[in-house]
């Protein structure tokens, strides 16, 4: 668990560093897709799958 969390960590701070300077390349999509992956593997998936879905939920609920 513990190496799992150094990558999902190591991963989360070069996709922000990626977005931040503002050149998402094909190298930094990879670089999002195997947080993604990393991230879902983690105990934090329910977590982020429950925001997501709130999220989801009161936007579909705006009316403009």
């Amino acid at each position: 668990m513990a190496i799992s969390v150094s990558v999902v960590l190591l991963l989360l701070i070069l996709a922000i560093v990626f977005l931040r300077n503002g050149a998402l390349k094909i190298t930094h999509a990879l670089v999002c897709v195997l947080l993604g992956f990393y991230l879902a593997s983690t105990s934090m998936a329910p977590t982020i799958q429950n925001g997501l879905t709130a999220t989801a939920n009161i936007v579909s609920n705006l009316k403009p």
